[in-house]
């Protein structure tokens, strides 16, 4: 996900690659970073890139998240805008944690790094109105951004943040329906991709409910409604609903 974040901006042109810092005690991820950002430099620690950065993103897991606010909580100034977006940690956690409320709390998306993610933040008490304006810009560069009340960050997290593993799987499935009625692998699966690409466009260029789109394609005792019964009768709707919930309660579950 950091990955996704730093290229999207520095791709975008919001961000120059050389005023980008990073730290992972990982050397594998230090090696991607630095693939990834080419003009981007390594530190030799967190509290490195705290005192080189104006703007700070923790792209960490959750389960980490108590040891790196140890680590970094004295190099944490007020001229420091630190962004999670660690799934669950809230920003109380991360107020108390780093003595600072000058915090934003992302939950954004790995289609970042193909500039069409979907991402929302919510703001500490700290967190200026200028704050607010740089993190949206950034988070825009690569998508679209959604400034939202932290109590819905968990359904946030649940939905987009979790859902393009949701929609990888559908498009797998298809591609699998493609090659049992005899399409080629290739084939099946580019048109699978580019389907979910153009009706996900139709929704948001258009602004139609789902539904009614959904109806437009779908003619009386045609090839559309069979395949809708199908869906329908798998219980579809529900498991991507249930889908949904069950990551907003391991959210909830990880803060």
């Amino acid at each position: 996900m950091a990955q996704a974040l730093a290229s999207g901006f520095v791709q975008s042109g919001q961000v120059d690659a050389a005023s980008v810092s990073f730290y992972d005690p990982a050397e594998a991820s230090i090696s991607a970073m630095q693939q990834a950002i080419s003009g981007g430099t390594s530190t030799t620690s967190a509290t490195d890139v705290i005192e080189q950065s104006d703007v700070v993103f923790l792209a960490v897991k959750p389960q980490v998240m108590p040891l790196v606010i140890t680590d970094i909580k004295d190099a944490v100034t007020d001229s420091t805008l630190v962004v999670s977006i660690a799934a669950g940690i809230t920003l109380s956690t991360l107020c108390d944690g780093l003595g600072s409320t000058r915090i934003i709390r992302v939950m954004p998306n790995t289609p970042c790094l193909v500039s069409t993610g979907a991402c929302a933040y919510a703001s500490g008490v700290g967190a200026t109105d200028a704050d607010r304006t740089t993190v949206d810009a950034l988070l825009s560069a690569v998508g679209i951004a959604v400034d939202v009340p932290e109590t819905y960050m968990d359904a946030v997290t649940g939905l987009s943040g979790s859902g393009p593993a949701y929609i990888y799987t559908v498009i797998e499935a298809l591609s699998d329906g493609g090659v049992a009625v005899g399409l080629p692998r290739a084939t099946a699966t580019a048109l699978a991709a580019q389907m979910v690409k153009g009706a996900a466009e139709m929704v948001l260029e258009t602004g139609k409910h789902p539904g009614e789109l959904k109806d437009q394609v779908t003619s009386p005792g045609g090839t559309t409604i069979a395949g809708l019964r199908e869906l329908k009768e798998a219980g579809i709707s529900g498991a991507f609903m249930s889908a949904v919930a069950a990551a907003t309660k391991r959210s909830k579950e990880l803060g």
